[in-house]
């Protein structure tokens, strides 16, 4: 990898897995991350673990719904407006 500035170690890597996750990193740093994620075992475990846990997350907070009440309340809301 070369130079291995910034992701070199499994703690430099953890600490950047939410911004890897969320594409926060310029180029370099998502390169620097992937290569060791592609290369360290317990850290690509790590990452498959939260990856699911936040696409888990975001599949429940899709499927939750506002009570018909407040829908209601906001319609007549706009149609006021």
């Amino acid at each position: 990898m070369g130079k291995s500035t910034l992701m070199g170690t499994c703690k430099q890597t953890i600490e950047h897995l939410y911004q890897f996750i969320d594409r926060e990193l310029s180029d370099e740093e998502r390169r620097e991350v992937q290569a060791h994620l592609d290369r360290c075992p317990p850290c690509r475990e790590h990452f498959r673990f939260e990856e699911n846990v936040l696409s888990l997350i975001g599949q429940r907070c899709r499927q939750v719904s506002a009570p018909d009440e407040l829908k209601e309340r906001v319609r007549k809301m706009c149609q006021s407006a």
